[in-house]
C-alpha cells in the first residue's frame, strides 16, 4: 500500500495505484505520494 495525498485539498488516500484525480475535489493530476513513515525492516 502506499500513501497519497492532494496537492490542492490536502486528502490522504491508501492503495495500491496512484489515483487518476482526488476523491474529495475531483481535481486531476493532483496526487502526489508521501514517503513512507514505515519502520525499517529487521535484518535476518
Amino acid at each position: 500500500m502506499a500513501t497519497f495525498t492532494c496537492e490542492k485539498c490536502g486528502k490522504v488516500v491508501d492503495t495500491r495505484c496512484k489515483p487518476k484525480k482526488c476523491p474529495e475535489c475531483g481535481e486531476t493530476g493532483c496526487m502526489g505520494k508521501q514517503d513512507s513513515t514505515s519502520a525499517p525492516k529487521k535484518a535476518k
